[in-house]
């Protein structure tokens, strides 16, 4: 009887001193953001960003600092949060925003939730799935998974999401970040397809905050990658170069880590296991490759050309 929701407090925010509790369900999960400087002297200084949602809308969620290590690896896409002290800001115009599962929920863009150690000190509570009441309204995850015989019509930059068998799997690789900078972004390349075309999906895989997936990914392992772009080089031949990369909200999963996630209840996740289970493993074995350089577009075949 106590708590608010995320419309009345978009209303109400500046007017209160006391704000009510909130219960939501994380929809999007950012990367762990660094940003450390040598000339600043802070514990730890890291940020992740969420979105969150209830039967009124969807806003942002941020978790600063020290909370980080603290909640990061328990707030998960599905789970459900009683957040009993927060603060609320005007919300940074400027971060990336991922594309909602759900076109029709409307989304409070104007503040967003701040989580913090002190000022106020936050109380998060986690509640079990199992718990949770149908009468609270917290809107169901959806996605937008595509097959591969959808990918080839879709726009440069569409977000979407993907599962598919390993066949391929690149060596780890670094590119360096934009600028002056001497930080590098780990990234490795990887195949995977799912029996609704002879091409795979082509998959730019940056390691994000999930080390102990990125370093496992091998052949034959189920993948799903969620939240990707689709990458398209409209100047050469837009089918031959089209790919699709992880953005700072993307989540990958593998054998292993698929149990109880909410994709799990998707159509097209369904329909790809009823394919696997028609497919004979040591045949695909035979396809599967792991390491060696993968240069990716392609150069063209001639000097002069490039």
């Amino acid at each position: 009887s106590k708590l608010t929701n995320l419309g009345h407090l978009e209303m109400t925010w500046r007017s209160r001193v006391q704000l009510r509790p909130l219960l939501v369900r994380i929809l999007h999960k950012s990367r762990l953001r660094y940003y450390g400087k040598p000339e600043k002297t802070m514990d730890m200084p890291y940020q992740a960003y969420f979105e969150v949602a209830d039967s009124s809308g969807m806003m942002s969620m941020v978790l600063w600092n020290s909370l980080c290590p603290e909640w990061y690896n328990s707030m998960n896409v599905g789970t459900v949060l009683l957040l009993e002290k927060y603060a609320v800001k005007d919300s940074y115009p400027f971060r990336t925003q991922p594309t909602p599962g759900d076109s029709q929920m409307k989304r409070f863009a104007t503040i967003e939730i701040s989580l913090n150690v002190r000022n106020p000190s936050a109380k998060i509570s986690i509640i079990p799935e199992e718990m949770v009441k149908p009468e609270w309204g917290l809107p169901e995850v959806k996605y937008r998974f595509i097959t591969r015989s959808e990918l080839d019509g879709l726009p440069h930059n569409y977000s979407c999401d993907v599962i598919g068998l390993v066949t391929f799997v690149g060596r780890a690789e670094r590119a360096r970040k934009r600028g002056h900078c001497e930080d590098f972004w780990l990234y490795r390349w990887a195949h995977a397809i799912d029996g609704t075309s002879d091409q795979p999906f082509i998959l730019e895989l940056f390691a994000t905050s999930q080390p102990d997936v990125f370093e496992h990914i091998h052949p034959m392992t189920y993948l799903v990658c969620t939240q990707m772009r689709v990458v398209r080089d409209l100047s050469e031949n837009p089918s031959s170069t089209i790919y699709l990369t992880t953005s700072n909200e993307s989540q990958i999963f593998i054998t292993g880590w698929h149990k109880g996630q909410p994709y799990t209840k998707d159509t097209k996740v369904q329909n790809f296991i009823q394919w696997m289970k028609s497919q004979s493993e040591a045949e695909q074995i035979k396809k599967t490759l792991i390491g060696g350089y993968y240069p990716f577009p392609r150069p063209p075949n001639s000097f002069s050309d490039y």
